[in-house]
């Protein structure tokens, strides 16, 4: 059974996700995940391994997201295991001021590795439709999801 430990052991990998991010330290936003991992951004393109997230990062931090942080939100953890958490989350990147509504849905799997360390070991990014859930909601409104947010 789940700790607080465990808890608050998952919730740091993903404090230190957006610190390395805010940094743009590729390298150290790459070591929080495993050798194998899997990122799924919100336009499709599919990175494999960390070498892979890592200089795919190193890449958009120098470039197209030069400058942005990081905002994350933790809707939910869900433990399968001992040493396996699902993180429900929703999230976005800006350079000024935090969107008061963020834009992404993003479910992480991490694993507790042989050391004892917490590492994501897949990530999946979507980017929320807002007027298409609102229209969807208000057509057919058993689709308003369990949170209640339209």
């Amino acid at each position: 059974m789940p700790t607080n430990h465990d808890t608050a052991a998952v919730t740091a990998v993903l404090d230190a996700l957006v610190a390395a991010w805010n940094h743009h330290d590729a390298d150290a936003y790459g070591r929080l995940f495993t050798e194998d991992a899997t990122y799924a951004t919100y336009v499709g393109t599919l990175y494999q391994g960390r070498g892979d997230i890592t200089e795919s990062h190193r890449v958009l931090f120098t470039g197209f997201l030069k400058d942005t942080r990081l905002a994350d939100e933790v809707v939910g953890i869900r433990f399968l295991g001992p040493d396996t958490a699902v993180v429900s989350g929703r999230g976005d990147t800006y350079r000024k001021k935090r969107p008061r509504r963020l834009g992404k849905v993003q479910t992480y799997t991490l694993i507790r590795q042989g050391d004892g360390m917490w590492r994501i070991a897949a990530f999946h990014n979507t980017r929320r439709r807002p007027l298409m859930e609102a229209i969807s909601f208000r057509l057919v409104p058993g689709l308003v999801d369990a949170a209640g947010r339209a």
